[in-house]
């Protein structure tokens, strides 16, 4: 089956987070600029998930409904069929969305004034979900060798005042699209288990990697360590799901799905059934529809790299996962608003602020392209012209 990714589809005033604020959050109009920066694709998902949805709506009644088996299933065939991770049903616990669910490890596992551990630059989320829950936010600086992030466990470990309670992890990383490999994962699990430190691994962008890089899941990778680790998954990268908001807690270890149970039983919530439907329906059959979206994601990911890679003092990191570039402006030698206004007011794109990433951030850009190949032509050409004085 053919998809068509290079379909003009306009979400302007679909109530679109990604195009529908960026006029206010950037200044940039949806009229004349293009949106990079929300971590949400411009595609439609798999011609399944909405076709699920038109029956639902057919249907015509909407009422509770109590009965998730089916996602379980889809879930647990789905990592065993892409990721080679074996999930029993009672290892999944349900979340509206992953942000959501890092809130609830955050009180299921720690108190207020705890530490936790993040690798900065980090999505932005991490930091303020930590501070929401006035958590204490401990942020590693990771450290660019040739051209890519590297955890730095040794200078963490000097860091370390024994009031660390969480290490919450990204995998693979966004941004910078690292993919993490089998000994840096039993490295991080030894430093947990060292530091008694619960490990959250969020591996939202799990499926999203380029070939011949390969996910690995921290779960499988280190199987000893399921008594401190909580996996957080969903469709919502993968197949363009994030309004469903979606996700799932996946561990082993009873202990810590008590205490999971216990918090979000508190919120007195559940799935909302059409996301679920829709989610379910991805993981059973979306395989062919990934498979498309990655080569062209892998296509757009090259041409972008290269436009801006030929402008003078800046450098996009290679991204081996996500569809999140990472932009560095340090060697143009200007400031962070001289650049961002270049961007913004110049090329009339809108790109996540590196600063907000957190340590490490600040002389970075974050362009998202998950998009029409003709607006990544399009950036390209309108980067190179706002900084053309510098060839």
């Amino acid at each position: 089956m053919d998809f068509d990714f290079d379909a003009v589809i306009d979400r302007v005033g679909t109530y679109s987070s990604k195009w529908d604020t960026m006029q206010a959050k950037y200044g940039v109009s949806p009229d004349t600029g293009i949106a990079m920066w929300v971590a949400d694709m411009d595609f439609p998902p798999p011609p399944a998930v909405n076709e699920v949805v038109q029956q639902a709506a057919l249907h015509g009644v909407h009422g509770y409904f109590g009965d998730d088996t089916d996602y379980r299933q889809a879930l647990i065939g789905w990592m065993q069929r892409r990721h080679d991770w074996h999930v029993e049903p009672d290892w999944i616990i349900n979340a509206h969305g992953l942000c959501n669910a890092i809130g609830i490890c955050l009180q299921a596992f720690s108190a207020v004034g705890d530490g936790v551990i993040i690798f900065s630059p980090v999505y932005h989320a991490f930091a303020r979900i930590i501070k929401a829950n006035d958590r204490q936010l401990v942020e590693s600086p990771l450290v660019e060798r040739d051209g890519r992030y590297h955890m730095d466990l040794a200078k963490l470990e000097t860091m370390l005042t024994g009031n660390e309670k969480i290490l919450l992890f990204c995998s693979p990383h966004n941004p910078g699209g690292r993919v993490w490999d089998k000994q840096e994962l039993a490295e991080l699990a030894g430093f947990c288990e060292k530091h008694d430190l619960l490990l959250v691994s969020d591996e939202v962008h799990n499926d999203l990697v380029f070939a011949p890089a390969k996910h690995t899941v921290l779960a499988k990778a280190v199987p000893d360590i399921s008594h401190r680790l909580v996996t957080l998954v969903a469709t919502t990268k993968t197949f363009n799901l994030a309004g469903t908001m979606i996700g799932s807690m996946v561990t082993a270890n009873a202990e810590l799905r008590r205490k999971i149970v216990r918090v979000a039983a508190a919120y007195g919530t559940s799935f909302n059934r059409l996301g679920m439907m829709m989610t379910q329906t991805a993981w059973r059959t979306g395989d062919a529809w990934l498979q498309a979206l990655l080569l062209y994601l892998a296509e757009n990911r090259r041409i972008f790299e290269d436009g801006v890679n030929q402008i003078a003092g800046v450098k996009a990191m290679s991204i081996d996962a996500t569809y999140l570039c990472w932009v560095n402006f340090a060697d143009t030698g200007m400031s962070s608003d001289e650049f961002i206004r270049r961007v913004e007011a110049g090329a009339q794109i809108a790109a996540n602020h590196g600063a907000t990433f957190g340590t490490g951030g600040a002389s970075f850009l974050r362009f998202n392209i998950a998009c029409r190949r003709a607006h990544v032509h399009d950036a390209v050409a309108r980067l190179q012209d706002a900084f053309s004085d510098l060839q």
